[in-house]
């Protein structure tokens, strides 16, 4: 009976556990939470210089409720996870061609030289000549500043795999493509998903800094609208409401990391989160 009780109570211990976690690793933001909900009720600052993080909640109640909330988060995260996918897709196909290709390399290496520590954000004048100030123009902003780090990433992964598993695989008489597809593109998914992580958090920030710039709707587009109107709650809201989207958008490609690296033997480290 005791062996069947202890049974029993493992998955609430399991939970309680989880929980304690959770709640020890919020800790530092419920304590900021809490220092500004208190220093703006202080009197040290006005409500429009700080406004009381509850009434920055309310605020974004209100938004949702109205479906604001929706629409200008959808906007940011479709141009965000557009111009993500696209620079995901062609980031890799670059590095592995200029791993593969001499003539890649030498044509494409002094652009990513030049272009990654370059300040992508001098080419959006540029871009909204060309291109206007719709999404074609925010989701080019976003695959201009999001595909370096991936392109990085893949030619540090491939050119990392080991040589002996190439040469057993060309022995055993696989094809260049069959190495590239069963050796090499699997030794290199770590670092390929890391090039990935770096980029996805540039594409959120590039997509609202353009919404901020161009107008329009969008988290940014919304945060500059309540700055001209100098509606403080609207501009603190539009901070939390983008903390929110970039966490979530974080933690669910260091989901997906772990899901797609079951195999490999970072997935038996513990969990972070």
């Amino acid at each position: 009976m005791a062996g069947v009780r202890q049974g029993a109570d493992m998955p609430a211990r399991r939970a309680l556990s989880v929980l304690a976690g959770l709640a020890l690793r919020s800790s530092s933001i419920v304590a900021l939470a809490l220092a500004w909900e208190a220093f703006a009720r202080s009197g040290a600052v006005t409500m429009f210089v700080l406004p009381p993080l509850s009434a920055v909640i309310a605020r974004i109640a209100t938004d949702a409720g109205s479906g604001d909330l929706a629409i200008n988060a959808g906007v940011t995260l479709f141009r965000a996870l557009t111009g993500f996918a696209i620079a995901g897709v062609a980031g890799v196909t670059l590095g592995v061609a200029m791993c593969r290709s001499a003539l890649a390399r030498w044509f494409f290496d002094p652009i990513v030289s030049i272009g990654f520590p370059m300040p992508k954000i001098a080419f959006l004048p540029v871009v909204i000549l060309w291109l206007g100030v719709y999404d074609t123009s925010k989701i080019t902003m976003v695959v201009l500043d999001a595909i370096f780090p991936v392109i990085t990433a893949t030619m540090v992964g491939i050119a990392g795999v080991d040589r002996h598993l190439v040469w057993s695989a060309r022995n055993m008489g696989a094809s260049e493509r069959e190495i590239l597809r069963q050796v090499s593109l699997p030794a290199a998914l770590p670092q390929i998903i890391t090039g990935l992580q770096v980029a996805l958090p540039i594409a959120l920030i590039v997509a609202i800094v353009a919404e901020m710039m161009m107008g329009g709707y969008g988290l940014g587009g919304a945060m500059m609208t309540a700055s001209r109107f100098a509606d403080s709650r609207g501009v603190f809201a539009g901070i939390v409401e983008i903390a929110v989207v970039g966490y979530c958008l974080v933690k669910l490609m260091a989901l997906a990391r772990r899901r797609l690296l079951l195999w490999h033997q970072e997935a038996l480290a513990p969990s972070t989160i």
